[in-house]
């Protein structure tokens, strides 16, 4: 017996009857705002050769780390999901026996986001009317596959029937960006824009860094082997990107710490790390001085600056030695941002002209820390809630804990920080649904005015988001 999908027109709306009308008032008005998706990490690529998705497993399932760590904690073998164990073991390759796995595990998801937004691709998206169970897995595999082969459900195709007005991506320091040089030569006019990340080219930790440096410099030219040829090197590749219309970096630090050493101390800390002599304490220093270093790049050039530290990438040892990165083994840290970000701020925290965008895994630092330092120092925006954070109740955590010390115009808006591509809308769905939410409790408890709430909702939803990342 299959089970009726529906979703609630008052879905994340407030219990209470006037509240929940206002809610439902306010949202109309941004329901259907254009889409900002600041931050991303979707591929360039679909974008850029406009082919088919393949099919429900590769694009709905495998790229999807939310739904990897949950199936990884009932036991479920990522073999039998169709990952290819880097040793012999056997693996399925039966796509559609994958996604029969897959809804045999669906009832998992009850109450999570991931469940939330993919109920909302299913029914909203390819207009299916029953719940993904293991009863109704084989139609789910062929509607969803049939819609994939409709010239309408092409990359960009759906990106214009979603209303996305700007997407950017996010590519390391290395990436020739032919993707979007190709997206540009095409002539299409949806806007798709890189984002530049060189953890590949600060981090000393990572076991390619003497490899990617070499590399840096033969892109750019310039000497690598010495401190003023890499700092040249990376303003290069920051001009690079820019060019190919990138308006903000990204940072995946370990931590939020930042220094500011002598130019002497930072030639002879990058001249012993690159000839392996580093020092106890040297990766997680050189890490924070290049952060200050990007930080003054961003006040020569105008690039935005996103820090998202605090996670222990790849926990679980086991699942990285046999399947790889990525596979949703990554755990929040606790994270320092006042005494972190010090040396950064004494710096450049005063100037209006450069913007650094903070986001977090670690809930305890949003009244303690975050808020009150994006509630002073001018150059801070904080990001909305990330990764483990980005649900229902951890948005109505974020704005209760930091708008009465940040207030909401030291934010920075909501992106989507996805893979999924077709998650986007229901992403946004969702924040702007929360943020209605949480205005109209506002008004109703006499906290702030109808028509600033009003103006509100389209700030969260697409003004602030504009105005952070110049778009």
């Amino acid at each position: 017996m299959t089970r009726p999908l529906w979703l609630d027109p008052d879905r994340f709306f407030p219990a209470e009857p006037a509240a929940r009308s206002l809610a439902r008032q306010l949202f109309a008005e941004v329901e259907r705002a254009p889409i900002l998706s600041p931050h991303g990490h979707t591929d360039p690529a679909w974008f850029a050769s406009n082919e088919p998705f393949e099919d429900a497993v590769s694009l709905l399932l495998w790229p999807d780390h939310y739904l990897l760590r949950l199936l990884v904690s009932q036991g479920v073998p990522l073999e039998s999901l169709g990952l290819r164990p880097k040793d012999d073991t056997p693996f399925e390759t039966d796509r559609r026996a994958i996604w029969r796995q897959f809804a045999g595990h669906y009832h998992l998801f009850r109450g999570t986001p991931s469940r939330l937004w993919l109920d909302h691709v299913f029914a909203e998206l390819f207009r299916i009317k029953v719940r993904l169970e293991p009863e109704t897995a084989d139609s789910y595999f062929d509607i969803i596959n049939t819609a994939l082969a409709d010239p309408g459900f092409r990359p960009r195709a759906l990106f214009e029937h979603f209303g996305i007005e700007a997407l950017a991506t996010t590519e390391g320091a290395l990436d020739p960006l032919h993707h979007h040089r190709a997206i540009r030569a095409s002539g299409w006019p949806g806007r798709v824009i890189p984002t530049f990340r060189p953890d590949d080219v600060v981090d000393p930790d990572r076991e390619d860094f003497a490899t990617n440096l070499h590399r840096l410099g033969e892109l750019t030219g310039e000497d690598t082997s010495r401190w003023s040829g890499y700092l040249a090197a990376l303003a290069a590749r920051r001009a690079f990107f820019r060019a190919h219309g990138a308006t903000a970096t990204d940072h995946g630090h370990p931590t939020a710490r930042t220094a500011d050493v002598m130019k002497n101390e930072a030639e002879a800390l990058f001249d012993r790390i690159l000839c392996g002599r580093g020092r106890l304490g040297d990766a997680e220093l050189f890490r924070a001085q290049m952060l200050t270093e990007m930080a003054l790049m961003a006040c020569e050039d105008g690039m935005v600056m996103q820090l998202h530290p605090g996670s222990w990438r790849n926990h679980n040892s086991w699942l990285l030695h046999r399947f790889g990165r990525d596979m949703g083994a990554d755990i929040p840290t606790r994270t320092d941002y006042t005494g972190g970000l010090k040396p950064l701020l004494d710096r450049v925290g005063m100037r209006a002209d450069f913007t650094l965008i903070l986001f977090t895994l670690d809930e305890s630092t949003y009244a303690r820390e975050l808020a009150p330092l994006a509630g002073h120092y001018p150059c801070l925006r904080l990001g909305p809630p990330w990764w483990f954070n980005d649900s229902p109740e951890g948005m109505l955590r974020f704005r209760r804990q930091t708008t009465e010390t940040a207030g909401f115009y030291n934010a920075a808006g909501f992106n989507d920080d996805t893979r999924a591509f077709l998650s986007i809308p229901a992403r946004h769905d969702l924040a702007r649904r929360i943020d209605c939410a949480y205005l109209s409790e506002l008004v109703l408890t006499g906290r702030l005015a109808e028509d600033e709430a009003a103006e509100l909702a389209h700030d969260l939803s697409y003004n602030l988001a504009r105005a952070a990342y110049r778009l």
